[in-house]
């Protein structure tokens, strides 16, 4: 009996033992990694790469590709400033909108169809166009009384996002409403409905007020534009200001050649980047990156043949990567019939790969909500549009793309632009009231170079006379069911006689 007591006894105390050696070792590590943690708490860490580090051409050219990549969209918003950085007074140069700094020029028409400033131009509604220099003042915006009338004012910094709701989507009122940069610490006037605050001093405003395709509407349009302006805070007074815009100085020249005007230059690209990420200061998690590319751009500045090979870089990326997101069928959200689109427009944040996409084919696009876009580049089977087929496009009854807005379909040549036909029509939809549904209350669309039957003319969208070509099918103020995904767009299918 003493013996069994006796182990026991030591049995309990054995475990005792372990448990407090257990307890003691479980002490001791959490006093270790608590250690561990504040010692890196304490450490100092450098705020980016050591500048005084020599490093080699191929990690220099390697920084330079994926810096060129993710800065191209906001050093082509960039240097679209810095073409407008001279210019003295409101102008039509050619097909070309010409303004001030922090003032914008309107149209009173459909845009000129040889306008090659930016990318798939709309000939459904009035453009105006102006770059915006926050750092040099904060703006003020006018909204007229627009009535039924569809508008929009396209507002966006150097990142191409968004960041002021001025619409018919947005039930904004007539008034003044000002735009000021992330530094702006000044008193907003009495009269003033709202301040949109831009994240960076450098942007772009693009009005957008829809027009019917009708002498009747062309002329009714014209009073309601004359109110449609922008202009520094200092020109403030309270009173809504008017321009008649039929009446600015019309100047020589502004035509293009066949592509966009080359905004991105990769010899000048990082001699123009510090400046560009001055002012868009990094979003949370782009620090390191940030510093990297800044590091690397230090490195070259004292050593040519760095600087050579960041350049050779970026024209490798330029040909390579950035020249086939012209096509649109190499990426977006792929949808039936091998139509594609976005879901975040004007909303990038870190999503480099859509910005950039959506920059070089067709750079500043409304907000999902306020413009839902689809591109095409290929036939139900998937081979590419050429203007060597026919086509033909057919909304079943009631299927017309739901809008509160309006909806056309556009038709670009190889490079997104506009090639003059003899009709001078270049999209179909909402604004066009002559169309001719079928018997069964479908509505065809056909497409192709050469003139349909004389029944059908009225639907026709004339396709370029030689290549390739796009179409692009724009809705304006989509209903629900088009930014949810539950609507999208027929087949464009090859007519075979």
């Amino acid at each position: 009996m003493e013996k069994k007591l006796i182990c026991v006894i030591l049995i309990a105390a054995l475990t005792a033992c372990s448990q407090n050696k257990n307890s003691d070792a479980e002490a001791s590590n959490s006093k270790g990694i608590d250690s561990v943690t504040s010692t890196q708490a304490s450490r100092s860490l450098p705020a980016g790469p050591d500048t005084n580090v020599k490093i080699t051409q191929e990690y220099a050219a390697l920084a330079a590709k994926e810096a060129y990549f993710w800065a191209w969209p906001l050093v082509n918003m960039y240097n679209r400033r810095m073409a407008f950085k001279d210019v003295k007074e409101l102008a039509l140069s050619g097909p070309l909108l010409m303004a001030p700094l922090n003032q914008f020029t309107m149209l009173t028409d459909y845009v000129i169809p040889t306008e090659r400033a930016i990318a798939c131009p709309n000939q459904d509604v009035v453009y105006g166009i102006g770059c915006l220099a926050l750092d040099q003042s904060p703006v003020v915006i006018q909204v007229p009384d627009f009535g039924k009338r569809f508008w929009v004012y396209q507002i966006v910094d150097l990142r191409t996002e968004s960041f002021a709701k001025l619409g018919k989507m947005y039930d904004n009122k007539p008034g003044f409403y000002l735009l000021a940069g992330p530094d702006w610490k000044g008193e907003v006037p009495k009269g003033i409905t709202k301040v949109f605050r831009s994240s960076t001093n450098t942007g772009l405003v693009g009005p957008r007020v829809f027009l019917d395709d009708t002498k009747e509407d062309r002329k009714a349009i014209q009073e309601v534009l004359k109110s449609v302006v922008m202009y520094p805070l200092s020109d403030y007074d309270g009173k809504m200001k008017t321009i008649d815009w039929a009446n600015i100085k019309k100047l020589p020249g502004g035509e293009g050649g066949k592509e966009e005007a080359v905004w991105v230059n990769p010899q000048t690209f990082f001699d123009e980047l510090p400046i560009v990420l001055a002012d868009a200061k990094p979003l949370p998690g782009e620090e390191a990156k940030y510093r990297q590319i800044l590091a690397v751009v230090e490195a070259a500045k004292k050593d040519p043949k760095l600087k050579q090979a960041m350049i050779d870089a970026a024209v490798e990326t330029e040909h390579q990567v950035i020249k086939p997101l012209m096509e649109f069928r190499s990426w977006g959200i792929q949808l039936p019939f091998h139509w594609s689109g976005v879901t975040n427009g004007a909303s990038w944040g870190t999503d480099y790969f859509t910005r950039t996409a959506v920059a070089k084919s067709n750079i500043l696009v409304n907000a999902p909500n306020e413009t839902r876009y689809f591109y095409q580049d290929l036939d139900s089977e998937g081979i590419r549009l050429n203007s060597s087929s026919k086509y033909k496009i057919t909304f079943a009854k009631g299927q017309l793309p739901p809008v509160n807005g309006f909806w056309s379909l556009t038709l670009y040549n190889e490079h997104h632009f506009f090639e003059i036909n003899k009709l001078n029509r270049y999209s179909l939809g909402t604004k066009n009231k002559t169309m001719v549904y079928n018997s069964d209350g479908s509505l065809t669309i056909y497409i192709q170079s050469a003139p349909t039957e004389a029944k059908t003319q009225n639907n026709w969208l004339p396709a370029v006379e030689k290549g390739d070509f796009s179409l692009y099918l724009r809705t304006y103020w989509p209903k629900e069911e088009v930014v949810n995904g539950k609507w999208t767009p027929p087949a464009i299918v090859k007519v075979v006689k």
